[in-house]
């Protein structure tokens, strides 16, 4: 998983100390040792702590021990993938990349730097995280951005969509998304590109009700009208560069794939601004989608209200079975933020996993917080370019699930 995360020396000071009060819990024997082995590359326990610890300073949100865990294994991927196009950053490129990341917090490299000592992360630790995002940046711009083309007509609907937050288009969408458990990645690649080439919605409808996991399967995946700036921001680009009928290229989201038909396409009413910032919940159920965890899942819903409830269902059982937090729109997960969007505060979906398939999500809306309506519209050329870094960050993130379904990981 990519971190995004926006440094202020406030913020910095704060992690700092965090992390130095906690200390170091792993024990200098076995510290070396392999804690993951990602495509027989390892990651010993030394480098998970580093990392840990470099979240902290960073005050980055959620399970950090996992955070840690998931970075590691993605960058070791990251990695491979541009040592296998290539591509490797030079000295000057990394020193640039350090800089850069360090003046976030308004701090030069080497305050930076001496920053996370203070809280017990080395400096190779800061370089080979630098070197993953950089080295990966990199092998993005060269594998996919002459095939992030945006169209004078998908400028001309962004800008009358209103990012300034008077969206007017609306949009009619079929969606699936189909789960990939372990095992069964090749079969549901192919069902997705089979599904991909389809141009009938009645057809497309069909294989909703067969394979998708949301609760509009009954409805063969179709669902009402809505605002184009209620899709995570990630799916717009998609969705505009549809014309009624088709079905966008399979998305690979964590643990599933998703298909969309664009039915209808329309100039809508005036729309408030768009949501700024979503607050949620995801209560993780061990065992996967089973009838069993469904039903149990549909139990906790029909006893659940809102958000503060979830925390009676996770009593007495370890904290990280819940996650609750609030975050902006474009730094919530694409599959969790395209849920959350269909989505009344206290209503729940069950269409999501993690843990390759093992854990299903209960995942609760808890409310919205409305962006405020910017003075000036964006002009053709800012629209352009969000669209096309938008369109090469969702092949980039597709990419990527590509590579961790194809990798071969082993937790020690």
């Amino acid at each position: 998983m990519s971190l995004k995360t926006s440094l202020t020396a406030a913020s910095l000071a704060l992690g700092i100390a965090l992390a130095a009060a906690q200390g170091t819990p792993v024990a200098a024997q076995g510290l070396f040792s392999p804690a993951v082995i990602v495509n027989e590359q390892v990651i010993t326990g030394y480098e998970l702590e580093q990392r840990k610890r470099m979240l902290q300073v960073m005050r980055a949100p959620g399970d950090l021990n996992k955070v840690a865990r998931e970075q590691l294994i993605d960058d070791r991927l990251r990695l491979q993938a541009a040592r296998d196009a290539g591509i490797q950053p030079s000295p000057e490129e990394l020193l640039d990349g350090m800089e850069e990341f360090a003046s976030r917090a308004s701090l030069t490299r080497e305050q930076f730097t001496q920053a996370l000592a203070q809280a017990g992360v080395d400096e190779e630790t800061y370089r080979d995280f630098v070197r993953a995002g950089l080295s990966w940046r990199m092998l993005v711009q060269q594998r996919f951005a002459g095939r992030a083309n945006v169209s004078e007509d998908e400028v001309d609907r962004a800008l009358s969509s209103g990012q300034n937050g008077t969206s007017t288009v609306r949009v009619l969408l079929s969606e699936i998304i189909m789960p990939m458990p372990p095992g069964q990645e090749e079969v549901v690649r192919e069902r997705a590109q089979r599904i991909a080439q389809l141009d009938d919605t009645g057809a497309f409808s069909a294989q909703a009700r067969r394979f998708s996991a949301t609760a509009s399967r009954g409805a063969g995946g179709q669902l009402p009208w809505r605002s184009l700036s209620e899709l995570p921001p990630p799916l717009q680009p998609i969705v505009l560069g549809l014309a009624p009928g088709e079905v966008s290229d399979p998305i690979p989201l964590q643990g599933a794939m998703a298909l969309f038909q664009l039915r209808a396409i329309e100039e809508g009413e005036y729309q408030p601004p768009a949501t700024a910032a979503v607050e949620y919940a995801a209560y993780y159920i061990p065992g996967g989608r089973t009838p069993e965890n469904l039903a149990k899942a549909q139990a906790i819903a029909d006893k659940s209200d809102r958000c503060d409830d979830l925390y009676a269902v996770a009593q007495g059982q370890p904290p990280e079975v819940l996650d609750r937090g609030t975050l902006p729109v474009n730094e919530i997960p694409t599959d969790i933020a395209y849920e959350l969007s269909k989505l009344d505060p206290g209503e729940v979906s069950t269409a999501l996993t993690r843990a390759d398939g093992q854990t299903l999500v209960l995942l609760m809306l808890c409310g919205r917080t409305a962006g405020v309506a910017e003075e000036e519209a964006p002009d053709r050329e800012q629209v352009f370019g969000a669209l096309r870094n938008q369109r090469i960050g969702s092949l980039a993130d597709g990419y990527l699930a590509q590579l961790r379904s194809d990798a071969t990981i082993i937790n020690q």
